[in-house]
């Protein structure tokens, strides 16, 4: 099976493409002679949704959560010069206690897998597995965080280093120019004439920190070294305004999946050039990791090209209201013992902690979001989000902390957005309500807008909104599920969008159709899609160019 990839849709096996439970990989290699003394480390980039881990027989790691990477020191398990076995075993079951979540029933077919949300449960080895060394002595984490007064740019650092030996860093400008420099485990640099990280211009600094033998001056040799780029840039709430550099700023983009045929949802630097071109293209400048963490590779390439990102969790599925499978959730409460509760609440500040710690460093994210359209209509719900929402502000008090709201939970019923930092909606006025009347749809819409800035006084991203369009589909009426339909709807939001002056992002559900769990309510997935599955633009792509690039569209 190749790697990265799911492998669900990479052979014509229909037990595969449904298969519950574990699948097996393994791999033998040979450890390379020049290794010797190295402490060497293996790590996976993600794993979905729970892996074991075993090199030459041996136990080396465990761990869940389908989205984030975790690695395991192997020094004593292996001898460079010798053939090594790596042997995985990667499970896709949800849980009650899994994030996200879902139970396995039992039916005359076999074991299936429920789930609460509305894309396929892609499962394998979605990215990179990878062998590398470090001294014994090495960096082992850094964390900065960047600050920008008028021309004058700051960059706070923290090293963590394993073993003895003088930290000293220098950062450089894009051109290889150091502008400062300086040395111990923690400090702050400043830059006099700094310049920043603004969306749409990825500009990167290079922060070098090299682990020193002990000694004053060039006495001591270098150990270790390791190169973060680091973007200098602020980001804040300030009323209904969001601000990058001090700058008012209006996010345009997408939700989006990692989502492609065959690939399912294994990471393809292809499909994620391709796709990010596309972006840009349309005029877009921002999206938001719907519904899990993206691979790492996907914020390295929107840092260095300027594309501002909402990342978010694998909370998704957190409300039985909704049901993502479309069958299962019903006569389920949400929040209970039986249910989501403690396990589930823990496991969630688990993969809280795990993306804040993967992409603290990444100028691109500028706000965290817990979870999509979770129930946030009960105190229930208040009672699971508030330690979660502490938590996230105590790993990382630098970004804004949101989350999308289903709805079911209007500005009149949700209880819980006053914990958060921005108002983020998912709204569907003329699909999932109002189907075919737009002109019912526009002012229920604005209606709603209106009510949460009036209730909250904070920015409004209206994080999905859209209308399933089978491509080639057409009608000189714009009924629903052809072409003209969706543009037609997009056009309609774009016009209470611009009514409403707390709205300062729109981000269109989704920017590719992609796969779902079989339904009679899905054509052969999710058409919502601005772009088909293989990236082909239906009539809305040509509207959103022209709305957000503008005259370059022309």
């Amino acid at each position: 099976m190749p790697v990265p990839a799911s492998y669900n849709d990479v052979l014509p096996d229909g037990a595969l493409r449904d298969h519950v439970g574990e699948a097996w990989y393994e791999r033998s290699f040979l450890c390379p002679r020049g290794w010797d003394g190295q402490r060497i480390v293996l790590r996976f980039g993600s794993a979905t949704h729970r892996a074991e881990v075993w090199v030459n027989g041996v136990t080396v790691a465990s761990h869940d959560g389908g989205y984030t990477p975790f690695e395991a020191d192997v020094t004593g398990s292996v001898r460079p010069g010798e053939t090594v076995r790596v042997t995985v075993a990667v499970d896709n079951e949800l849980t009650w206690e899994s994030i996200p979540p879902g139970y396995v029933e039992e039916t005359a077919g076999g074991r299936r897998q429920r789930s609460f949300h509305d894309f396929f449960n892609y499962s394998g080895l979605h990215r990179s597995v990878l062998l590398y060394t470090t001294p014994a002595a090495y960096v082992e984490d850094i964390a900065v965080v960047t600050g920008l007064s008028g021309r004058r740019g700051t960059v706070r650092y923290e090293v963590t280093a394993v073993g003895a030996g003088d930290v000293r860093v220098v950062l450089r400008d894009a051109a290889g120019l150091r502008v400062a420099k300086g040395a111990g485990p923690t400090g702050e640099l400043a830059v006099e004439e700094a310049h920043p990280w603004r969306p749409g211009e990825g500009y990167l600094h290079a922060l070098t920190v090299e682990l020193h033998a002990g000694g004053s001056g060039d006495a001591g040799g270098m150990i270790d070294s390791y190169t973060l780029p680091v973007g200098i840039r602020t980001v804040a709430v300030d009323g209904e305004r969001f601000l990058i550099n001090g700058e008012p700023f209006h996010f345009t983009g997408f939700g989006t999946h990692e989502d492609s045929p065959l690939r399912g949802k294994g990471h393809d630097d292809v499909v994620m050039v391709h796709d990010l071109a596309l972006m840009r293209w349309v005029g877009a400048n921002s999206l938001r990791t719907s519904h899990y963490p993206y691979a790492e590779e996907v914020m390295e390439y929107a840092d260095r090209h300027g594309m501002v990102i909402i990342d978010e969790t694998p909370a998704v599925g957190l409300n039985m209201g909704l049901g993502g499978d479309l069958s299962a959730g019903h006569g389920l409460i949400t929040f209970s013992p039986e249910t989501i509760g403690d396990a589930a609440r823990s496991a969630h500040a688990r993969v809280i902690g795990e993306l804040i710690d993967r992409d603290r460093n990444h100028p691109c994210v500028v706000a965290w979001s817990l979870a999509n359209e979770p129930e946030s209509e009960t105190p229930a719900a208040r009672a699971y989000f508030e330690p979660l929402v502490t938590h996230a502000r105590r790993l990382d008090p630098t970004r804004p902390v949101a989350f999308a709201n289903a709805a079911t939970a209007p500005a009149s019923a949700d209880l819980i957005t006053d914990l958060f930092d921005l108002v983020m909606v998912n709204r569907y006025y003329g699909w999932y309500e109002d189907i075919g009347d737009l002109a019912t749809a526009e002012p229920a819409l604005e209606a709603e807008l209106r009510a949460w800035a009036t209730m909250h006084g904070k920015p409004i991203i209206v994080t999905e909104y859209g209308a399933d369009a089978v491509a080639g589909l057409h009608g000189a009426v714009p009924v629903p599920w052809t072409e003209e339909y969706q543009a037609e709807l997009l056009a309609m939001y774009h016009r209470v969008f611009d009514r409403v002056d707390a709205v300062v992002g729109e981000h269109v559900w989704v920017f590719a159709d992609f796969a779902t769990p079989d339904g009679i309510k899905r054509v052969a997935g999710n058409r919502k899609g601005v772009f088909t599955r293989d990236r082909q633009p239906k009539a809305a792509a040509f509207l959103l160019r022209r709305r957000w690039a503008g005259e370059a569209a022309a």
